[in-house]
Formats: structure tokens, sequence, C-alpha cells
């Protein structure tokens, strides 16, 4: 028997687009959808210095072989240094045959401008604060800190 009434309190999502944008995962975030992974192809020390909570590191080089743990058909959200990176690595991965895989548009800058959930060494040194729901001031914040950095 299935549930009906979730059914309809929680409609199905359309299968991800071939370019997402930041609002798309934060809110699949937000309301804790399961079956999705985000990953971030640049370099280990880029995603050790911060990156998306929850994102797996997969480097560009090593992108197809470490891949082949993900099920074909998961929704996967990718991400790089730029969005050229990201187009390249969501190519690997739809060569490889995955069929769900979304290119996050503006990447990690992007993510943090709607308030995004990070992690990492840099991230962890910025404090929650008043401006935590003022995109200029965190922006303004997130520059001074990449300066002392």
């Amino acid at each position: 028997m299935t549930n009906k009434l979730v059914d309809n309190i929680i409609p199905q999502q359309p299968p991800i687009g071939a370019q997402s944008d930041v609002h798309v995962l934060k809110s699949r975030l937000e309301w804790g959808e399961p079956a999705f992974t985000i990953l971030d192809v640049r370099d280990r020390n880029a995603f050790n210095q911060g990156h998306i909570m929850g994102a797996m590191p997969f480097p560009q080089d090593e992108l197809v072989e470490r891949a082949e743990s993900i099920a074909k058909s998961r929704d996967i959200y990718v991400y790089g240094e730029s969005d050229e990176q990201t187009a390249q690595a969501a190519q690997q991965l739809r060569s490889a045959g995955f069929v769900h895989v979304s290119e996050l548009k503006g990447g990690l800058a992007a993510w943090k401008a709607v308030g995004g959930p990070t992690e990492g060494i840099i991230e962890s040194r910025t404090p929650a604060g008043a401006d935590d729901y003022n995109v200029v001031d965190r922006l303004k914040n997130h520059a001074e800190t990449q300066q002392k950095g």
C-alpha cells in the first residue's frame, strides 16, 4: 500500500537538467531530499580550503575511475573552479554512462552567495554572525577573508 497523503504533499522532483542553478540544489538540501550526490572536481587543496557541505572530493584527473562507485542513474551535481571545468567534468561523467549529471552554475562562489552551507579550513574561520542573511555583507566578509588567506 502506498501512502497517498505523502505522495500528494511531497511532489516528485522532475529529472535534473544539464545545468542547475544553486537555488535548485539548496532547495533540495533544505527539503532533505535523498538520492543525489555533489561532486567537487577541483584539486584536493582547493577542496580542503572550502567546499559545499556534503560535497565529495573527486579531482578531475581521477573523476571517472572514482565515480564508478556511484550508481549510473543517481542525480549528480558537479562543480569545479570555473564553469568551463565544471562542463568538462560533466561531459566526462556523461561519456562514462552517467545519465543524470547537472553542472552547478557558478560553483562554490554562487553557492556561498545564496548562503549555502560550506565546510573546510577557510570556511571554519569565518564566524557566523549578523551578516548571515545579508548577501552584501557576506560577500564583503568573504573578500576580506580571501585577502587574509
